[in-house]
Order: structure tokens, then C-alpha cells, then sequence
């Protein structure tokens, strides 16, 4: 364990790069989490209809955020080959792919209303619910090309500059999130809405950051940021070739979560907000995990880069073991100290009952969460790893086949037409996780993962080659 330490991608390395990720996502974590306990604090209608309407503007992201997302793998394996100027061209493609889908995802916001009615939800409840989306669905173009310049640092390991970012993001949507709901100072009260329109501000603010650091004189130089903006027909295909089905494979998995979701939503009221509190609070664990599955594709990435496979092999061992051990602390936490967690979100307008209902569910949801824990580690880390390599179809198969043979289809089954309530849902949601785990894991030791690259054997300005660095996350400059 000592000297796994200070080896090459060993803890020291996992965490100097996963650390700021986790930093970052948990900004995102409480950015959501703040929202949501704000709102629930606003009224039981505004956080019933939060997390539906929040999840399903992010399916309709996810697809796009995984496609520009992938960006990172091109700008791991370009680093790792020492083949910077081609760095900047990359991130260029996820910028105009970025582009396109903040046009597609503002025209959701006309089928708003036909898509609540689907689900099906009481009438207050679906006001609410279109309201949240249209808002958070006209800024979520913001979302998509912030995660594709992200990936300029990610990709490269300097993940600081990312952590901060998210920072500067968070410190604006949470102030503003509690002054626009509840109507403080010159403020207007606008509830659910005044959430939407603090989280595409925050959205907004990370682009403009991102934006001013990526054409920084340094970085036009270095990485030609700014000369190298054309359209790459060919670099652009690559990017869709492996993007796509990483953007497939999120999509899907946030669309089973969806519609599991909504299927809640059918069996009650008190079934649906419980569900949603359990959820939201289960982000604190999944959410910073994210950090890790990032950086692990990045060190992997950049090994592959390298010609150097089995550094990524040693890397992913290393991430799993720092994984598995704040997730089984997490575990503990939600079988042991349920109730202070859940009572973050008692609403000031629950009753007696309501509070004290939705409690003893909660405390029964969070078990089944407890125990997925440790196979959502197994399944962060080795897709993580496999993706860094560009094993992104065996992904994209993988959740498609799962998700709709495990939760989609026997979730809507069990509720719509069995009847059965919500603890076989849960269940049935337990056993999808534990087999994404397993699944992920089994191709990861198959070691196909090792021979495979997204970029160009030989890159095309090899003239700028040179030795990448020992670590990826040294220099934090530029």
C-alpha cells in the first residue's frame, strides 16, 4: 500500500488530478442539493416537482454533454503523445458540436407541455414542472459547451483550474438560487422559476471563465486555441465516431433513472417525494464519485497516449481502492444516520404526518442505496478506464441491454401492471446498479481496453512531439 503512494499513478497521482474534480463536482452537488432543499423549504409542490422536471431537462442534455464530454479522451491521448497544437483543434470540434445542440435543446422547450401531460402527473405539480424545464432547457446549450471546454483542463490534468470554475459557478447560483425563489432584498419571489434562472446564471458565468482562460495568449500560442478554430471534417468525425455512443450510453443511463422516476410519481405523492429526497441526497455520494471516473479516464487516456497501457492499468487499481473506501463511509452514514440527512429537506408546509410518513420511507429508501454503493464504485472506475481508452460501444451496448432489460421495462411492468409498490421498484433499481458494476469490471479485465486509441498513430503535426511529463497534473500554468 506504501509504495503504491508515490508510483507512477499510484494514489498520490489519482488523487492530485481526481481530488479537484471531486471539488468540483461537489460544487454541482451543492449547487443541486441547495436548490432542491431551498425549494423544499419553499413548499412541498416546488420540490415534488423539482427533481421530475430537473431530470428530465438533464436526459435531454445528458446525450449531448456525453458526446462533448468525450473531448477529454482526444485531449488526454494528444497530451499523453506530446501532440499539443492538435489539443486546441480538438477542443475546437466539441465547441461547434456544442453549438448545434444549444439550438436542438432550446426548441425542447415547445414540447414542454406535451411531455408532462404524458407523465401524467396532478395538474399543480405539472404547471410547476414545465416551468422548471422550459427555463433550464433554454440555458442548457451553456451546460454543454462549458463541458466541452472543460475538457481543455481535464484532459491535460490541470484540473485546478476546472475546481475553481465550478467554484465561481457555485458561489453565484447559491446566493442567487435563496434570493429568487423566496424574494429576498430587491429580488423578486419567483419560486421554482427563480431556481431555473440562477442555475443557467452559474451556467452562464463558468462559460464566460472558460472562455477567457482557453484564448489566453499562452494557450493560443502553446495549444493554437485560437489559429486552429476551423471546422476538422476529419478530427470532427473521430470525435463522433467515439462521442456518439458515450453520449448514447448517458443518455440512456439518465433516461432509465427517469423514468424510474416517473413511475414513482404514479404509485403517490408521498412514494414520489421521498424518492426524490432520497435521490437528492444520494448525489452527495454519487456525484463527487464522478471526479474519480474523470480522472481515471484521463490518466488512463494519456497512458494510451504514451504507448504506455499498463500505466493506465495501475492507475485504475489505484482509483478503485480510494473509491470503494469513501463509498463503504458513505454506505455507513445512510444505514446508520438517515435522519438527520432527511430532515434537510422538511418543508415548511409538511404536516405532522406528511413529515413523519415521508421520514420512515426515507429511512427505508436510503438502505437500498447503501447498499449499491459499492458496485456504483466498480461502475465508475472501470468505465471510466475502458472509456479513456475508447471502449465507448461496448459501453453504449452495455447500458442499452441493462437498463431497459433490468429497470426500464420491469420497473413499468411491476408498477403499471402488477401493481406491485414501491419497494420492488427500489429493488429492481438496486439489481441494475449491482450488474453495471459487474459488467464493467469483467470487460475491464479482459484487457481489449489496452489496444485500443482514439487519435492517429502518428499525429499530424508530429514535428511538435515532445516527452510528456511523469505526472499529468504538474504545471498548472496556462
Amino acid at each position: 500500500m506504501l509504495e503504491r503512494w508515490s508510483k507512477i499513478n499510484g494514489y498520490r497521482d489519482v488523487l492530485a488530478i481526481s481530488l479537484p474534480l471531486v471539488a468540483s463536482m461537489g460544487s454541482i452537488t451543492v449547487m443541486q442539493f441547495t436548490d432542491r432543499m431551498f425549494l423544499a423549504n419553499y413548499s412541498v409542490d416546488a420540490i415534488t416537482a423539482a427533481l421530475p422536471a430537473g431530470i428530465a431537462s438533464f436526459t435531454s442534455i445528458s446525450f449531448f454533454m456525453g458526446v462533448a464530454n468525450y473531448t477529454n479522451a482526444f485531449v488526454a491521448q494528444y497530451t499523453g503523445a506530446g501532440a499539443f497544437t492538435r489539443v486546441g483543434k480538438a477542443v475546437w470540434q466539441g465547441i461547434f458540436f456544442s453549438l448545434f445542440a444549444a439550438i436542438f435543446l432550446a426548441s425542447m422547450a415547445l414540447m414542454s407541455g406535451h411531455l408532462f401531460d404524458l407523465i401524467g402527473h396532478s395538474p399543480h405539480i405539472r404547471s410547476l414542472e414545465v416551468t422548471y424545464f422550459n427555463i433550464l432547457t433554454l440555458g442548457a446549450g451553456l451546460v454543454v459547451l462549458s463541458s466541452a471546454m472543460a475538457c481543455f483542463y481535464t484532459g491535460r490534468g490541470l484540473t485546478w483550474t476546472v475546481m475553481f470554475v465550478h467554484m465561481a459557478g457555485a458561489a453565484i447560483n447559491i446566493p442567487l438560487d435563496y434570493c429568487l425563489i423566496n424574494g429576498v432584498g430587491p429580488f423578486p419571489e419567483l419560486g421554482i422559476a427563480g431556481a431555473g434562472i440562477a442555475t443557467v446564471t452559474a451556467s452562464a458565468t463558468m462559460v464566460v471563465i472558460f472562455s477567457l482562460l482557453f484564448f489566453s495568449p499562452g494557450n493560443r500560442a502553446r495549444f493554437g486555441t485560437w489559429a486552429h478554430r476551423g471546422f476538422d471534417i476529419d478530427l470532427f468525425r473521430r470525435l463522433m465516431r467515439f462521442g456518439l455512443p458515450s453520449g448514447i450510453q448517458f443518455f440512456l443511463e439518465i433516461f432509465g433513472f427517469t423514468f424510474f422516476v416517473q413511475m414513482v410519481g404514479r404509485l403517490g405523492d408521498l412514494e414520489l417525494a421521498a424518492s426524490n429526497i432520497v435521490l437528492s441526497i444520494e448525489t452527495l455520494a454519487f456525484m463527487p464519485m464522478i471526479g474519480f471516473h474523470i480522472g481515471n479516464a484521463t490518466l488512463v487516456g494519456q497512458a494510451i497516449g504514451r504507448g504506455l497501457p499498463e500505466e493506465g492499468a495501475y492507475a485504475t487499481i489505484s482509483a478503485l481502492h480510494i473509491t470503494v473506501f469513501y463509498m463503504m463511509g458513505i454506505a455507513g452514514l445512510f444505514v446508520f444516520l438517515p435522519e438527520p440527512l432527511l430532515d434537510l429537506f422538511k418543508a415548511s408546509d409538511y404536516t405532522h404526518q406528511e413529515y413523519a410518513d415521508i421520514m420512515a420511507l426515507g429511512v427505508i429508501l436510503m438502505r437500498f442505496v447503501a447498499l449499491f454503493s459499492f458496485f456504483d464504485a466498480l461502475n465508475l472506475i472501470f468505465s471510466g478506464a475502458i472509456k479513456g481508452a475508447g471502449d465507448t460501444r461496448f459501453i453504449m451496448w452495455t447500458i442499452a441491454a441493462l437498463s431497459i432489460g433490468l429497470m426500464i421495462l420491469p420497473v413499468y411492468v411491476a408498477v403499471e401492471v402488477i401493481g406491485a409498490g414501491i419497494y420492488t421498484a427500489w429493488v429492481l433499481v438496486t439489481v441494475y446498479v449491482c450488474a453495471l458494476g459487474v459488467a464493467f469490471m469483467l470487460r475491464y479485465r479482459q484487457g481489449k481496453w489496452k489496444r485500443m486509441r482514439v487519435i492517429e498513430t502518428y499525429p499530424h503535426d508530429s514535428a511538435t512531439l515532445q516527452p510528456p511529463p511523469s505526472t499529468a497534473f504538474h504545471g498548472e500554468a496556462s
